[in-house]
């Protein structure tokens, strides 16, 4: 089975209110989103699909051909539109990064010939998407960064194994990074923020157990958490999660940049 994906790009403004809240309360919970004229964004909106490849032509289905039915949804629902007056759905539905990708995937699921749809996503900003596929809940995904340095290296090696193994990164000096975190949650958006949870009681969560612990400090040196551990990116995108995990039950995933080139995840031990 193949997965092919294609790339559309799109801009809405919209707002966070409920109108049967106070404006106190929409403040508090959806902070400068709810401010009644509104904002935009620039979305960028990925559709995967799948399919058996045909012996005849080579490809599975023509991606123009996804393009063009993609677009013609998007350009007459959603781009250049404020969605909570202009989109019926929206109107009664608050245009979350989330529920976007919900009504995107309802509104494309079963529209495609010779493929079926397997994943939406949405992304709102560089810190900030969603995604739905099928079979699953829609997810949420926050980007957090820190900087920390380390040194690799495990007590079960030798010195000669650990140098040959980690090169440069076993420097006893150590070394650093600039830490990009993607955390990611899953769960149905509550039918009145559309939220799967409130992003403000997400980042300080993620502030409170990760980056006060992590941010400019040496982890061999300066964090319990890898006083026996090796922190490696794998290691340490799984001491995060195990963190995470109790305070957030919503929590799916853990991706962890170590640099652009060096990414990893994890989704816990029962996955």
């Amino acid at each position: 089975m193949f997965h092919l994906s294609r790339r559309v790009e799109f801009s809405a403004a919209h707002v966070y209110h409920v109108p049967s809240w106070s404006e106190q309360q929409n403040k508090e919970v959806f902070g400068k989103c709810s401010n009644l004229h509104g904002h935009g964004h620039d979305y960028k909106l990925d559709v995967v699909v799948r399919g058996k490849l045909n012996p005849q032509s080579g490809i599975v289905v023509n991606t123009t051909d996804i393009k063009n039915t993609v677009n013609a949804m998007i350009e007459e629902e959603l781009d250049g539109k404020f969605l909570n007056r202009e989109h019926d759905h929206f109107q009664h539905h608050m245009p979350t990064t989330e529920n976007m990708a919900l009504y995107i995937w309802d509104r494309l699921n079963e529209q495609f010939d010779d493929c079926e749809l397997q994943q939406i996503k949405l992304y709102e900003n560089t810190e900030l998407s969603a995604e739905k596929e099928r079979h699953a809940l829609p997810r949420l995904t926050r980007k957090y960064h820190f900087c920390a340095s380390h040194r690799l290296h495990s007590p079960l090696l030798s010195d000669e194994e650990n140098r040959q193994l980690f090169g440069k990164c076993n420097n006893p000096h150590g070394h650093g990074h600039n830490y990009v975190l993607d955390v990611t949650v899953q769960g149905t958006p509550d039918a009145d923020t559309g939220m799967i949870i409130h992003l403000s009681e997400l980042d300080s969560i993620v502030e409170r157990e990760v980056l006060d612990r992590y941010d400019h400090h040496h982890l061999n040196l300066d964090v319990e958490d890898y006083k026996d551990l090796n922190p490696t990116s794998e290691v340490v995108a799984m001491v995060i999660y195990n963190l995470l995990k109790p305070h957030l039950p919503q929590l799916y995933r853990i991706g962890l940049w170590e640099t652009d080139k060096n990414y990893f995840e994890y989704y816990g031990s029962g996955a």
